[in-house]
């Protein structure tokens, strides 16, 4: 068994008086020098930088990329090979205490830890771009949004579709009625594509096999505040989002692009009642794994002169029925929703409602589309967080900050919940962030977290 580090947090504990001064810009503004003027570049790190994260760091490569952070250095090779000159660091801790001059961080570590580095990033006063969901738990979810407004730094979630054309062109379509009152919304996923396992659970669950530590790996890090467990290869790389304790299965990993078109254009906010069905495939590990396929059942209240909604989540390649003016011989993306409203119904693909169309065609070729209200992003989802960064806490914040994917990781990681007690009717009462009257419901708003850690 390795030795059982703790690698305490405490919520200042790595926080100066000159890492919340590094708060204040040191570089001069664009209107002066010029928008490429070496002064107006943000010195930014990135922490989880050997999957998505390299992906975000290249659409930051306008910046200076000054120091990267990862628990596993072969995993993390190739960005720290793209990035030669940027400082490397196992624990994201050692990295803020030494680097005083960042300006911005991006997060792109395993869901069960963006939590605790999203709190350390911003109470050291740093811009903060976290890939979603937000986080793993409602409770962490309503804490880093609290702390977003309380320590005033411009903020992202890496749902990168909310800053695409399609989504601001359902809002305007719906707003000029298109397709009357929407009451009814149905979205899916293929994920776990083709409905196969995750991993082969079983052979982990059933073999007294512990795989060496790779020398590469810092495994308690990697762990941060969820309870120890021997390291095993089907956790670390890519595999943890099957597992509970690390990631929040396929609607959690996808329910931030595909729901938020309609969480958005509809203003859904919190839901009123969440209840679930689900399969499993393999009994020895159902209580620490996501099933293989589920139905989450979503009601929502009225919002204002909006009738109640009542959405529905399918994963696993379920699938909802076709829509009736669906075309004969024409298919359903494999990902992506239907908004059904009492004059019409528009059907989209996954991300940021790519592939908008109303059904059936004719009715797309005949509409007489509104005028553009809704201001566009030009610069990319990250190139939106590099511009409220640059214009500081007063500027215009990015499109998609923790106060919006706030909400909306919580109201995807309800649906976890409902998840993993299925076939029950919960009761959310948002205001007071608990479920009326089931106590195991209220117990999975969050997790215990391994000694000295705490966010």
């Amino acid at each position: 068994m390795p030795e059982k580090r703790n690698h305490p947090v405490s919520r200042r504990q790595f926080v100066s008086a000159s890492s919340i001064a590094a708060f204040s810009f040191h570089y001069i503004p664009s209107r002066l020098l010029g928008a490429d003027a070496p002064s107006n570049k943000l010195n930014i790190a990135g922490i989880g930088v050997g999957g998505m994260g390299g992906g975000n760091l290249k659409a930051c490569e306008s910046e200076n990329i000054v120091a990267l952070c990862d628990v596993d250095s072969d995993y993390a090779a190739p960005a720290f090979k793209r990035y030669p000159k940027a400082r490397v660091y196992k624990d994201y801790r050692v990295m803020l205490e030494k680097e005083k001059d960042l300006d911005a961080v991006i997060i792109a570590t395993p869901d069960h830890t963006h939590a605790v580095i999203t709190m350390a990033v911003m109470e050291a006063g740093k811009h903060v771009y976290c890939q979603k969901p937000l986080t793993h738990t409602v409770y962490e979810a309503r804490k880093i949004k609290e702390a977003a407004r309380r320590y005033k730094v411009q903020t992202q979630m890496g749902n990168q579709g909310h800053s695409a054309e399609p989504i601001r062109l359902l809002k305007e379509w719906l707003a000029d009625g298109v397709i009357g009152d929407v009451r009814e919304v149905h979205a899916w996923t293929d994920r776990p594509v083709g409905g196969d396992p995750w991993s082969n659970f079983a052979v982990q669950a059933k073999s007294p096999d512990t795989p060496p530590i790779p020398e590469s790996l810092d495994w308690d890090l990697w762990l941060g505040p969820v309870p120890y467990r021997p390291y095993h290869p089907d956790y670390h790389p890519l595999k943890w989002r099957a597992w509970l304790d690390f990631g929040t299965g396929a609607l959690g990993d996808m329910g931030c692009h595909i729901l938020d078109p309609a969480f958005w254009a509809l203003d859904l906010g919190a839901p009123r009642s969440i209840e679930a069905t689900s399969t499993h495939w393999e009994p020895e590990v159902s209580s620490q794994t996501f099933p293989r396929a589920s139905i989450v059942r979503y009601k929502f209240p009225e919002r204002g002169n909006k009738p109640p909604v009542a959405l529905t989540w399918y994963d696993g390649r379920l699938m909802p029925p076709p829509p009736g003016e669906l075309e004969e011989g024409r298919s359903l993306p494999s990902s992506g929703a239907i908004l059904i409203g009492d004059r019409g119904t528009l059907v989209h693909g996954s991300h940021g409602a790519d592939g908008l169309r109303l059904i059936p065609e004719k009715r797309m070729q005949e509409y007489k589309r509104p005028e553009k209200t809704i201001p566009r992003v030009k610069e990319g989802h990250e190139g939106d967080w590099l511009r409220a960064c640059k214009e500081g806490a007063d500027g215009k914040p990015s499109c998609s900050t923790f106060e919006y994917g706030g909400a909306l990781t919580e109201m995807v990681l309800l649906g976890m919940i409902a998840i993993r007690l299925k076939e029950q009717r919960l009761e959310w009462d948002a205001q007071n962030m608990r479920f009326a009257s089931n106590s195991k419901a209220n117990e999975l708003l969050h997790i215990p977290y391994r000694k000295g850690w705490k966010l």
